[in-house]
């Protein structure tokens, strides 16, 4: 009995224990159709912009010419420049690199298999069939791929760069997938200089906190500023699963769909998060001092996570333009997952939201302090003396519980959304269910937290651990109501 080993069933058997290999042939034969449509359109666009160009091209001393092929104002428009077009190339040769990769994945599937086969059944009956149908089958013998590949680099080569094949080949090659790209030295420097400056930030901010607020009411600068740290200590544990993941050979590049051109490392990772530690220093310390910077203490929470917010929609193409904005389409798809197939990024994402719960209600709490505890007139408003003023702690204005349910909401849309696509129970009814139950910890929580508050003093101390977890075996615990 033979096991299916690609992504869309290698090996299909028939009832007197044939196999046939047809199905990728016309899987192979589909995508093949379609970049051949493509390259087309791109040959087509191309000379029409070569075209529309020379039309423009007046030789000195000479009269223009009416050209053959003659376009009007409004035909031109709609062509693409030859900047587009040498992105569109681009993107293209990287689409006929996976369809190759594809193909020889399947080969190495029907190889290993049968392989594996013959090893423990001891016969050869396997490797004399991968010879009589896999290695002619046309899934598998078929040139066209390659002669594609040629055809787009000597095109590339010829009408976009000149005849210079080294800078076409430099715009076109793909690394391989899943290889660890070399960072550049100024890349290396700035994550040791901002690591650096980060410790010793952290180190002047402990020492000067223990002194400095002793005796003050330290709990709304706490929750205000915990959000950012959790954040920032995200980032850089991201970049060390990064780390591990290029190292053990899990190609996180093509399991995320990301650009394997342009992609941050684990060393641009830790550039991030160093580089927003020491704001987040900077910022906390500032607060501490406040009365030597004669700046409000309530101002210096806004610039930093205002820069925060800039630095993540900055429509400018600086600062990792491309990973950020495939951030934002990732957020608008899970948000979003009711209304459209969810596929792996989507849902790991959600699950991520799921473990940074404690940033969102930090969120929570920090707009709502700014809106109703805060004292503007108080240069420091978030070291409040009056302790009885706890709005924000409670569950009055139901935001609160819609927050801590937000993150296990988008997971079980999700899993619904995945049981519609494939009618499957399992796991997919199965994890809905398992995500559901945080709707009714919070809501009980949220009920009991009330009910204290109207008959017991406000400063009750309400715990609420939450049976839910991720898909890892590691259990999230959420604490729906902190001391003051």
């Amino acid at each position: 009995m033979f096991l299916c080993a690609s992504k869309e069933g290698v090996l299909r058997q028939k009832p007197h224990g044939n196999i046939e290999a047809t199905s990728q042939d016309i899987s192979q034969d589909e995508k093949l159709a379609e970049a051949q449509r493509r390259f087309a359109t791109l040959q087509n666009e191309l000379q029409s912009s070569l075209d529309a160009q020379r039309e423009n091209i007046v030789l000195p001393g000479l009269r223009k010419r009416k050209t053959m092929f003659h376009l009007s104002q409004e035909e031109r428009c709609k062509h693409h420049n030859i900047k587009d077009l040498k992105l569109a190339f681009s993107e293209f040769y990287l689409s006929l690199i996976l369809l190759q990769n594809y193909q020889n994945l399947n080969f190495t599937g029907f190889r290993k298999i049968l392989k594996k086969h013959d090893k423990i059944l001891d016969t050869s009956r396997g490797a004399d069939w991968r010879v009589a149908h896999v290695e002619v089958a046309p899934f598998y013998t078929c040139k066209k791929i390659t002669q594609l590949i040629t055809e787009t680099e000597t095109l590339v080569t010829t009408e976009l760069e000149e005849g210079d094949r080294q800078r076409a080949m430099k715009r076109l090659r793909v690394p391989p997938l899943g290889a660890t790209q070399p960072a550049m030295a100024w890349t290396t420097f700035r994550v040791g200089l901002f690591c650096g400056f980060f410790i010793i930030l952290a180190v002047v901010f402990v020492l000067n906190g223990a002194a400095f607020i002793r005796n003050e009411n330290i709990w709304p600068l706490v929750r205000i500023y915990r959000g950012g740290f959790l954040l920032i200590q995200f980032l850089f544990l991201l970049g060390i699963n990064t780390y591990g993941w290029r190292q053990n050979g899990v190609n996180h590049v093509l399991i995320f769909e990301i650009d394997p051109r342009n992609n941050l490392s684990h060393q641009h990772l830790f550039e991030i998060a160093g580089f927003l530690g020491v704001l987040w220093c900077l910022s906390i310390l500032s607060c501490l001092y406040s009365e030597h910077t004669y700046l409000p203490m309530q101002i210096n929470p806004l610039i930093l996570y205002g820069f925060m917010v800039l630095f993540l929609i900055n429509p400018f193409k600086t600062c990792y333009y491309k990973s950020r904005f495939w951030l934002l389409k990732l957020l608008f798809r899970v948000f979003t997952a009711p209304f459209h197939r969810v596929e792996f990024a989507d849902f790991w994402l959600a699950d991520q939201l799921n473990s940074l719960v404690f940033v969102l209600m930090d969120l929570e709490y920090l707009i709502c302090f700014y809106i109703f505890e805060l004292q503007w007139s108080n240069s420091k408003g978030l070291l409040p003396k009056d302790l009885n003023d706890n709005i924000c702690h409670s569950y009055w204005y139901g935001l609160r519980a819609i927050i801590q349910c937000l993150p296990a909401w988008l997971r079980f849309i999700q899993c619904l959304r995945r049981y519609r696509d494939t009618k499957r129970a399992f796991p997919h009814l199965v994890n809905a269910g398992k995500y559901s139950t945080t709707f009714f910890v919070v809501t009980f929580a949220a009920l009991y937290a009330t009910h204290i508050g109207k008959t017991q003093d406000r400063r009750h101390i309400s715990t609420v651990r939450c049976p839910f977890y991720d898909s890892s075996p590691l259990v999230l615990d959420l604490i729906c109501a902190e001391q003051r």
